[in-house]
Order: structure tokens, then C-alpha cells, then sequence
């Protein structure tokens, strides 16, 4: 097992992050977000003057830039250390001090995009002709203007604004729940010995060979959610009316829309990922049949879904061990791509180990030139190693992008934010296989690989599939409470999973622990992610340096192009559903290698 840590005074320094680069101290932040308390007056000074002429509103464009980079320092520097133990107060209430700021920004910028939409197109055309420098921004302006239907007055827009802050309670009561109040009693395996259970530590109990502790452990987690049932259906209920309001608001047909819209995303990617999904879920059936008859039961239960079905010697992993691991799967992305990737370990952008009141879960963090910091709850499993390669994936995507965009085009669209994480898993995987020692280690591997399908492709099109339906329902007045909600994703489960797995009460609640409801419709890019990354892998793997150098300037291209454009140059065609039908077909072939060997 991995170093366990009561408290982060105990953590040596090399497996905590370094936030020094945003601020040198606290004390500088809290100077700095005092000062910061000006941008909404400097922003509001504007007002009348940004679209005066093409001079003017170059320099509030490149105004908008420096404070944008302002807040986010501040932000992000805030957010990480707020993380790092989310039973202290002081940094929640910075964070609090943050959301105010930035409604507060939002509102004083209203006038903005209503002034833009108000100026006559000939006339931005000559100022980004004239000016020099202007013509940089003109992607970003015609995206607001692209969106004109939904751009509101000045006065609503200044209301919208002021909203966002409030917007933002149902993540946050989410949070302090999940991350700061739960806990889970300890489970017992068939010895009579307890394990403790964290949000870190589930996983890894729900692989063990033990099937007591595995059920136990189970029950300790949806045992507890169940007790907050009504409580999580009102926030997660709160969250979906605050985006109904904002999408009624701006005349979109639907949540979804309002959320896919601005990213330059058609609807139909992600109603074809759905229906994909339902075409091909035959060969994920297939594999939860084969799971159950390795593991000797006639239906698996859903403590019995993460568990090996091929026995190997159970391998943990120290941090040192994972790094050099991602180094070598990493290896066909050439030598200055592993060159940013020991940068980040040895300058300290990853916090390692798990500690009481520590954020759950894992994510990578910042951009527009601030590093990109990780954060991990690392137990030294091979899930954990994965979740190391996918998260440095994340920041290395984070990084190109800031080093290779001017900084309004550096960060990346939701819709290929995945891409690079779950690449570098495919490459991690393919290196494995590669190693494996006799059909017995690539037979486990090929398992891993396919509860990759299950939990990235085919989990997370049914948890999009679920925010979508519960969306719409909760749109024209039906249900939003927990029986209703439970009733639809147990039904998910089912359709998605098939007749080898059955289906209780507690997994009809899984919907009340999953933080990504809160984040407007995330889910579905692991899904569409996943596919983009097994063909851009491949390709990688099989053409070398060409498909590389155009991965490579995939992860450059930050929001420069739209992100479908950006995948078919890397070479994924995302736009038609093609590669999630070609990934799909891929798990088939995988299910019948694993079938043959065991």
C-alpha cells in the first residue's frame, strides 16, 4: 500500500504541490485579492468608450486579458490550497470572497457583448483591417457574435451576472457534503476485520478478492448516501433549476443546447454518442456475461464489477515507481514532451497522498501561463498509476497550449478537454500489454482495458444520458426528488449493463455521489474523449513521428479552432460519430480476445 498520512505537516515536501508560483504566501494572496477588489470598477470605466473606436476596443480586449489572468492567479492559488483540507474555514471563505468577485466582474462586463452585437459588421471589419493587433482577436468576437439570439440587453445581461454567484451554491453544498461532512463506517472483510472507508479508499476495496469486504464496503458507501438521499436530490435538483433559469433566459430550447452551444459543439455528437452506445451495448452485455462466469456466479452484483477476473499477485506501486512507469508508456510522444514531464514531477506540480478533509478524487488545474497543478489521492494501485498518467495528460494539454496560444485562445473546449488525459491511458495500456508476461498477465490487462470501456465510455454515456433526461424532466415540471431520480438511473443501469448484472436499490443511488453532475453536462466528454483517444493511440503507435507531430499540434491548438476541426487535424473525425462506432467495434474484438484466453 502507499504511504498512509494522518496529517499534511507529515507529508515530506517532495509529495505536495507547489503553489508559490501563483503567490509566495498567503499573506501575498489575501494583499492581492484586496487589491483585486478594483477590476469591476476598471471594467465598468469602459462602458461607452471599449467601441469607440478599433484603438479602443483592442485595448479593452487586451485589458480583459490581463485581469482575466489576474483573477485566475488569484483563483486558482485560492481554490488549490481551499482542497488541501476542506474543513478550513479561512480558505473556504476566500473562496466565497472569489465567487463574489467574479459575479461581480461578470455584471460589470454586461454592457460588453450587447455593445459588440450592436456595432455594425463593416465597420469591425475595417478596424481589423486597420489595426494592427486586432485582427488576433477576431475569432473571439465573431464567436459573440454567432450567439447573438442569445445575448440579452445590457440591463438583463448585468442581472445574469449578479445570479452567477448564486448559481454556484448547488456545487458548493455538494462539495462541503461530499468532500468535508460525509463519512463512511469502516467495512469488514470475512475475517471479521475492519478496513477503513474514504472516498480514496473504495476503489481499491471494491478490487480486492475478499467478496465480504468487497459487499461490505458497499454498503458502507451507499448505506450512508442513502441516509442523505432527500438532501442530495434537493442540491442536485437546485443545480439543474439554476440552469434551467439561465438557459430559459437566453432563448435556448434546452439545458443541454445552452451548455453545447458556446462550445461550438452540434447537438447531434451527443445524441449519436447516446445512440451509439444503445447499438452497440451488445458487446458490453457480453463482457459483464463473460465477468460473471469467470468469477463463478450466475449474476454478478455491483460489488463484483471492479474486481480482476483474471488472478494475478497483487502489485502497489510507490509514487517514484508510477513516475517512472508514465515515463516509459509516454515515450512515443518524443523526448520534449517527457522532458515537461519530469519538469512537472520534479518541480512539484503533483499533491500525492490522501489526508482527512483533502478534496476527493483527482484533477489537474490552471492555465493561461500559470502552472498547471495536480492533485491526486494516490494509493499505489494501478488504477492510481493510470490516474496519474491521465491527470498529467490534463496539464501537459494545459501547458502546450498556454506555451504555443496567445493567451485568449490557451484554454481548450470541454469537448476535447479529455482527449489528452485518456490518450496518455491508452499509451499506458498499450506499453503494458506490450510488457506482459505470459496470457495470463495480458488476460488481466485485457480486463483493465475493457472496464476502461465500461467506466470511460459506456459509464459515462449513461451518467450523460441520465443528466440529460433528468434535465429535460425537471424542464417540463416532472419529478426531480430522490425516488424519481433513483427510478431513472437504476433503469439506465440496466439497459446499459444487461441481464449478467443485477440491480438493487443502493446503485439506484450512485447518482447522489457523482461530483460531475454539477460541472453543465462534463460527463459526455469522457465518453467522446475515449474514442477520439483509442484512435489517435493507435495512430500514434502505428505511424510514429507523422501522427505524433499532428497529436502533438492537437494539444497546441488550445481554442484557435473549433475542437471538432482541431481533432480531424490530429486525424478524428468526431463530427460524424464514426470514431465512437470504430471504438465501440474495437471492445468487441477485445471481449472475444479475453474470452479465448481465459
Amino acid at each position: 500500500m502507499a504511504e498512509q498520512y494522518k496529517s499534511r505537516a507529515d507529508i515530506p515536501q517532495q509529495y505536495v504541490w507547489d503553489t508559490s508560483s501563483y503567490f509566495a504566501s498567503e499573506e501575498a494572496c489575501v494583499a492581492e485579492l484586496e487589491a483585486a477588489q478594483e477590476i469591476p470598477a476598471l471594467i465598468a470605466g469602459w462602458e461607452g468608450k471599449a467601441l469607440s473606436s478599433g484603438e479602443n476596443l483592442l485595448s479593452y480586449l487586451r485589458f480583459e486579458d490581463e485581469q482575466t489572468l489576474r483573477f485566475e492567479r488569484l483563483y486558482e492559488y485560492v481554490a488549490r490550497r481551499a482542497d488541501e483540507d476542506t474543513r478550513e474555514s479561512r480558505f473556504q471563505d476566500l473562496m466565497g470572497q472569489m465567487r463574489s468577485l467574479y459575479a461581480r466582474m461578470e455584471e460589470a462586463s454586461a454592457w460588453f457583448q450587447p455593445a459588440l452585437l450592436s456595432l455594425d459588421g463593416d465597420k469591425l471589419d475595417l478596424w481589423c483591417q486597420d489595426v494592427e493587433g486586432l485582427s488576433l482577436y477576431r475569432r473571439a468576437l465573431d464567436k459573440v457574435r454567432a450567439l447573438a439570439d442569445h445575448v440579452l440587453d445590457p440591463a438583463r445581461e448585468a442581472l445574469l451576472a449578479k445570479a452567477q454567484e448564486m448559481a454556484a451554491s448547488p456545487e458548493v453544498c455538494f462539495s462541503m457534503l461530499n468532500d468535508a461532512d460525509l463519512s463512511f463506517p469502516p467495512a469488514l472483510d470475512s475475517e471479521g476485520k475492519e478496513h477503513e472507508v474514504t472516498h480514496g479508499s473504495y476503489g481499491p476495496l471494491l478490487m480486492k478478492e475478499d467478496r465480504a469486504l468487497r459487499e461490505s464496503a458497499y454498503h458502507s458507501v451507499y448505506g450512508t448516501y442513502g441516509k442523505m438521499r432527500n438532501t442530495s436530490a434537493a442540491i442536485l435538483t437546485a443545480q439543474m433549476k439554476q440552469l434551467e433559469f439561465f438557459a430559459s433566459a437566453r432563448n435556448y430550447v434546452s439545458t443541454l443546447e445552452a451548455s453545447l452551444a458556446p462550445t461550438e459543439v452540434p447537438l447531434a455528437v451527443f445524441d449519436s454518442l447516446i445512440e451509439s452506445a444503445h447499438r452497440n451495448a451488445p458487446a458490453m452485455h457480453r463482457y459483464m456475461a463473460l465477468r460473471a462466469r469467470a468469477l463463478g456466479l450466475e449474476r454478478m452484483r455491483y460489488w463484483d464489477v471492479y474486481v480482476p477476473i483474471v488472478k494475478m499477485p497483487e502489485r502497489h506501486y510507490s509514487f517514484e515507481e508510477a513516475c517512472d512507469l508514465m515515463l516509459e508508456a509516454l515515450a512515443p510522444l518524443g523526448e520534449e514532451y517527457l522532458s515537461v514531464v519530469r519538469k512537472a514531477i520534479d518541480e512539484r506540480w503533483i499533491d500525492v497522498y490522501e489526508t482527512p478533509g483533502k478534496a476527493s478524487g483527482a484533477y489537474s488545474s490552471g492555465g493561461r501561463g500559470l502552472t498547471p497543478l495536480i492533485l491526486l489521492n494516490f494509493m499505489g494501485t494501478l488504477d492510481d498509476v493510470f490516474t496519474l498518467v491521465h491527470e498529467m495528460g490534463h496539464s501537459m494539454h494545459t501547458y502546450l497550449s498556454s506555451k504555443a496560444q496567445p493567451q485568449r485562445y490557451a484554454p481548450y473546449e470541454m469537448f476535447v478537454a479529455e482527449v489528452a488525459s485518456t490518450t496518455n491511458e491508452m499509451l499506458l495500456m498499450h506499453h503494458l500489454l506490450e510488457h506482459a508476461q505470459g496470457d495470463a498477465e495480458r488476460a488481466y490487462l485485457l480486463d483493465s482495458l475493457c472496464e476502461k470501456f465500461k467506466s470511460t465510455l459506456f459509464r459515462q454515456t449513461m451518467f450523460a444520458e441520465f443528466e440529460r433526461d433528468a434535465n429535460n424532466a425537471s424542464m417540463s415540471g416532472e419529478g426531480s426528488g430522490a425516488a424519481a431520480l433513483s427510478r431513472r438511473y437504476r433503469a439506465l443501469n440496466d439497459l446499459y449493463y444487461g441481464p449478467a448484472l443485477e440491480t438493487d436499490e443502493e446503485i439506484a443511488l450512485e447518482w447522489s455521489r457523482i461530483p460531475h453532475f454539477y460541472y453543465n453536462y462534463y460527463v459526455y466528454v469522457y465518453a467522446t474523449s475515449f474514442a477520439a483517444a483509442v484512435a489517435l493511440s493507435e495512430g500514434i503507435l502505428r505511424e510514429g513521428e507523422p501522427a505524433r507531430e499532428r497529436y502533438l499540434g492537437f494539444l497546441s491548438g488550445g481554442c484557435s479552432k473549433p475542437p471538432l476541426e482541431l481533432l480531424a487535424g490530429a486525424g478524428v473525425d468526431m463530427a460524424s460519430g464514426r470514431a465512437v462506432d470504430e471504438a465501440l467495434a474495437r471492445l468487441a474484438q477485445i471481449v472475444d480476445e479475453l474470452d479465448a484466453l481465459i
